[in-house]
């Protein structure tokens, strides 16, 4: 089946996925008839003048496509091509044009988008050769006609894209920043939270979170009647040979005569709100090329500092819509927990009365408003999946605002937490109490503050200098997965409160148990340390980029005993890490001294580089203090030297591709002690230790060596309450071996 332009045209109007019926009503306006909605799509009936005006009016599609034939049955390559031939291209191409195609889809015998671009263009090459019209040639780029074909379970749809460049470019925005809201996908979330209803009854509009601008900007076009796509100098069905021009101009200048006119007349009242100056500047600068630049006013404030527009009196009313962060890493949800809190409190501090409409692909985020979604609409971002929150904002004068105005004016600003919340905030401060004294006496400034003490909130949280780390423990599958994502956000609420610190000084991080061969991964590149203090050591941490800081928090009893017993001592650390454990002995104490030289050994490349910059950090000589990246086990098998003090800490795990095996501390240590007893000088020291819960140094071990537990001794008071989570032994020579 084929389609002439001399019959009633046939039209496909795609649109993001969930904009559907919504783009079928504004079609209706625009004066086409929506046969059927589609996934991302309506097929419509058309005359001419009203395809052209969706392209230049839709503020919803992404293209406005003449459709030419529509088959069933289409799986080779033989098919499809048939198919294309029997269109009769000369009514669509005119002689010498360029032609470009954009496939979609696939079948069992065409996998491929360029090899199924190819058949379309091999279709029309052998229609235009049997009409004796010269073979088109290909641009990719700016071609004179682009084609449309889409292949989905054996159904072709063809035709000719009218829009050419996607309408939602509407050419007002340069520089989009990360993530940006698409242009159509912006009047859509303004059109299901009622802003033309809105606008009509003389309401205004705030976005407190404005970015470049693209929902007021939208909200300003449909203000002032300005057709989205006016300022688009060419559109695809310029290179079409069925275009009627004189009917296209009629429409233009119809278009920029009620643009005119709206924009003097326009009074609706638009307000941005941005903290970020560079981001204001992109805003004023888009809202100037969209050719609304004085219907919005833009303000430089953060959401603390939110207020009513001086522009509006006491009486207006109006919708407050953004679209905030969502937070798709881990690591950035405590600053956008703390944002949707304090977004909640600024706007029922500033706009009551109003309604509220918030974009986000964090459902969960959204709960920290603080307030009911009434209504919620499911739509893609991209890849996706969000919802549109709409809930209104209390009244002053309602019971629940006359409370929040209450609380507000007696200072007590910090929203209401949940009895969860509120326990696990009591426990921190607690906690925080606990350990003032020796934290005070000893001078420590990285400590753990908490390791899951209510088993519902499974968190490890340790400071490092005034920063907040936090690791959350994967909940196990029999937990249902919201309420310890809600938990989670519970508890990144109340940190920043309970710690007195701000939501940027937390980070966080997932601890899982790894499979087999998984390995745990680089969570980041940010290349953020900092500088802490652990008794005479100075020491890089970086909180970001791995699973693990750069210093071990358990382990600090362990290197101040190897602090002590390191003075003038050649000092070994196997599987050293950052090196931590080698600059607390290469420092030693103040009156001794420290270790006389040293050697540390590690597979990592990054680890070893770290360790590096902590000795320079510490002034240590790299001539008396050597780092070594080799294989522990085989450094052992093959080193001559001799040891006075040996700190062996190796992994529970280890399944690193640059080793040749796999090390599991529980089978392997006997080995290990071994290679490291052969390395150790008479009257020498090993300490062994590991993380293995539940492990058991080997009986044959205690028999050949003289070994002394003091797992209980290592513990500063802030770990006390994990007495497992590391075993310390002290293995000796014995006398006369």
């Amino acid at each position: 089946m084929t389609e002439s332009p001399q019959t009633a045209l046939r039209l496909l109007a795609s649109c993001p996925k969930g904009l559907e019926e919504l783009l079928a009503d504004e079609l209706r306006t625009l004066g086409a008839e929506p046969v059927k909605t589609t996934v991302a799509g309506v097929h419509c009936r058309a005359e001419l003048a009203a395809a052209y005006r969706a392209c230049l009016w839709s503020r919803l599609a992404n293209r406005i496509v003449l459709c030419l034939a529509r088959e069933e049955g289409i799986e080779s390559p033989e098919a499809l091509r048939q198919v294309v031939s029997r269109v009769p291209w000369t009514q669509h191409l005119h002689p010498g044009a360029t032609l470009a195609v954009d496939f979609h889809g696939r079948s069992e015998q065409i996998r491929h988008t360029r090899f199924g671009a190819q058949l379309v263009k091999d279709g029309v090459v052998d229609a235009l050769q049997v009409a004796g019209q010269p073979r088109p040639s290909v641009d990719l780029k700016q071609p004179d006609l682009r084609l449309y074909a889409h292949l989905h379970r054996g159904r072709l749809t063809l035709g000719v894209d009218l829009s050419g460049d996607s309408l939602h470019r509407r050419g007002y925005r340069r520089d989009v920043g990360h993530a940006p809201l698409k242009e159509n996908l912006a009047a859509a979330l303004l059109i299901r939270a009622g802003w033309p209803q809105r606008l009509r009854a003389g309401e205004a509009l705030v976005d407190p979170l404005c970015g470049a601008g693209t929902l007021l900007i939208e909200a300003a076009l449909m203000a002032a009647d300005m057709a989205p796509n006016l300022p688009r100098e060419r559109f695809g069905f310029h290179g079409w040979a069925g275009h009627d021009e004189p009917l296209w101009r009629e429409l233009k200048r119809e278009a920029e005569a009620r643009a005119g006119i709206g924009r003097k007349r326009c009074r609706a009242r638009l307000f941005g709100v941005d903290q970020s100056p560079p981001a204001l500047a992109a805003a004023r600068a888009n809202a100037m090329r969209a050719g609304i630049p004085a219907l919005i006013e833009f303000h430089g404030a953060s959401l603390g500092q939110l207020q009513r527009p001086e522009a509006l009196d006491d009486a207006a009313r109006g919708l407050v819509i953004t679209n905030p962060p969502y937070g798709e890493r881990l690591g950035e949800l405590p600053e956008l927990v703390s944002l949707y809190a304090e977004l909640g409190a600024g706007v029922r501090r500033a706009f009551p009365g109003w309604r509220l409409a918030v974009f986000t692909a964090n459902p969960d985020l959204g709960h920290r408003l603080g307030l009911r979604a009434d209504k919620q609409y499911s739509l893609k971002n991209g890849p996706l999946d969000a919802r549109l929150l709409l809930m209104d904002v209390p009244d002053t004068a309602s019971a629940e605002g006359a409370a929040a105005s209450s609380e507000a004016a007696a200072g007590r600003g910090a929203p209401a937490y949940g009895e969860g919340a509120q326990m696990f905030a009591n426990r921190l401060r607690k906690n925080r109490k606990r350990l003032k004294k020796w934290l005070k006496q000893s001078g420590e400034s990285c400590y753990r503050l908490y390791d899951a003490d209510m088993p519902e909130y499974a968190l490890a949280i340790d400071v490092y200098d005034g920063r907040v780390h936090v690791q959350e423990y994967a909940p196990p599958r029999s937990v249902n997965a919201a309420q310890a994502q809600k938990r989670l956000f519970d508890a990144l609420s109340v940190i920043p409160e309970a710690l007195d610190v701000e939501a940027s000084a937390i980070v966080i991080k997932r601890r899982e148990r790894k499979q087999g061969k998984e390995q745990y991964q680089k969570q980041g590149a940010r290349g953020e340390r900092f500088e802490v203090r652990e008794g005479r050591a100075r020491l890089w941490v970086n909180l970001h980029d791995y699973l693990d800081t750069g210093l071990f928090l358990d382990h600090r009893p362990v290197r101040r005993r190897l602090a002590e017993m390191a003075p003038g001592k050649r000092f070994l650390n196997l599987f050293c890490y950052t090196a931590t454990a080698t600059v607390q002995a290469a420092l030693g104490s103040e009156a001794e001294g420290g270790a006389s030289e040293s050697v540390s050994v590690d597979l990592s490349n990054t680890y070893l580089e770290w360790a590096r910059d902590n000795f320079a950090l510490n002034g240590l000589d790299p001539a008396r203090h050597r780092v070594v990246r080799d294989d522990c086990l085989r450094w052992l098998e093959t080193a001559r030297a001799q040891f006075d003090l040996i700190f062996l800490d190796p992994p529970t795990f280890s399944n690193s591709k640059k080793m040749d095996t796999t090390l599991d501390v529980q089978r392997d240590h006997p080995r290990l002690v071994d290679l490291a007893m052969a390395r150790l000088a008479p009257g020498g020291t090993l300490v062994f230790s590991n993380n293995q819960r539940r492990f058991r140094l080997d009986a044959d071990l205690a028999e050949r060596f003289a070994v002394e537990d003091i797992s209980a001794r290592t513990f500063d008071p802030d770990f006390l309450r994990r007495p497992d989570i590391h075993h310390v032994f002290l293995i000796r020579h014995r006398e006369g071996e």
